[in-house]
């Protein structure tokens, strides 16, 4: 079965309470399971860094409710794409608070292909790589 992926940054609203968001990243992940997509949504209480993963009907149902959502604005999506394995298999969605600067670099991060580094690769980190590296100590 293909894999998709989507990355996106979006603005969080102002107003947003913590557990309105803890309420809509359940909401997300029960969806997200049907859907058979899994993710994470990375939060610096500004902003918001997500990745999903699933395959192309799930992802497209999925996104098309992020897009439509009012918890936040100003989305813009950093990468699409398709993939040759899930990189968070286990997670129908899980959310993570992260640092301002780090989102940001999440954010500027190179997202092309959604590749990550291999040993002895002369380029910096990616932004999966990066993703991969904020996770790991929550896996």
């Amino acid at each position: 079965m293909p894999l998709c992926a989507i990355a996106y940054v979006s603005q969080a609203k102002a107003d947003l309470p913590v557990e309105r968001m803890h309420a809509l990243v359940d909401d997300a992940a029960r969806f997200n399971k049907m859907a058979g997509v899994t993710g994470v949504l990375l939060h610096d209480g500004q902003r918001f860094v997500q990745y999903i993963e699933g395959p192309p009907d799930g992802i497209d149902s999925v996104y098309e409710r992020i897009v439509r959502a009012g918890s936040h604005h100003d989305l813009m999506e950093l990468a699409r794409g398709h993939l040759g394995q899930r990189q968070f298999p286990y997670w129908s969605m899980r959310v993570l608070p992260v640092e301002v600067s780090l989102l940001r670099q999440l954010a500027a991060g190179d997202w092309a292909g959604f590749a990550r580094t291999l040993d002895g690769d002369a380029g910096g980190p990616t932004a999966i790589d990066l993703l991969a590296q904020i996770v790991q100590p929550s896996l």
